[in-house]
């Protein structure tokens, strides 16, 4: 399974290929079905993004997908997914949070997720667009804390467009460079990594603060 999902991800190009030369306009469907759903599902994080829709983007450049229904139909995709996550966390409510265990999800992202939000507040919805496995958490954790849905469709409208734009746009116009195309498994893996570093910084911040303070005190 996991080797598998490896492969996928270091293949896109590939695998994307496939999927329109054999399914050709319901190519769309199947993008959205992607995005939706890991924006949507909190038991969904490890789906690919980011990668994605630079993927997408890349063959539209080649007139393979149309840029203009790709880019409507899967910030469609996002804001619906962020939308039906909110809608899951609210109906659940704070009891998660003191449940031991959690059925399918993983209380550690829960947490980690819960504490972006205390730092940066609504804005993490459009922050967390850009972040893997946060962007997944980030709406049901809002739904949890019981904010406002006005405020909500706002973040989640605007981080949507900004996320699924700044990627199939960058696919669009820098997917087909001959050096991107060449190592294209690369790029992919320098957008994944890329998208994790915040998180990785945030949290060494966090591990190396108590010993430089106690250095300081010293």
């Amino acid at each position: 399974m996991i080797s598998t999902l490896v492969d996928f991800f270091l293949h896109l190009d590939k695998y994307l290929s496939t999927i329109i030369q054999n399914y050709g306009i319901w190519t769309y469907l199947i993008l959205f079905a992607i995005i939706y759903c890991e924006t949507g599902l909190v038991v969904a994080p490890y789906l690919p993004g980011d990668s994605l829709l630079f993927a997408a983007g890349t063959f539209a450049a080649l007139g393979s997908l149309n840029v203009v229904w790709l880019v409507v139909i899967l910030i469609i995709a996002a804001v619906a997914g962020d939308a039906t996550n909110y809608a899951i966390g609210h109906y659940l409510g704070p009891k998660v949070f003191d449940q031991q265990r959690i059925p399918f999800l993983k209380r550690e992202h829960l947490e980690r997720t819960h504490q972006f939000y205390e730092k940066h507040g609504g804005k993490t919805i459009i922050f967390a667009r850009f972040i893997p496995i946060i962007r997944t958490f980030a709406p049901f954790v809002a739904g949890i804390g019981q904010m406002a849905y006005s405020h909500f469709a706002s973040y989640n409208i605007i981080g949507g467009v900004a996320w699924v734009c700044l990627f199939i746009f960058g696919g669009f116009f820098f997917g087909n460079l001959p050096a991107v195309r060449e190592n294209f498994s690369l790029v992919i893996l320098a957008i994944i990594a890329i998208s994790f570093l915040p998180p990785i910084i945030e949290y060494s911040r966090k591990y190396f603060r108590p010993v430089q303070d106690v250095v300081a005190d010293e």
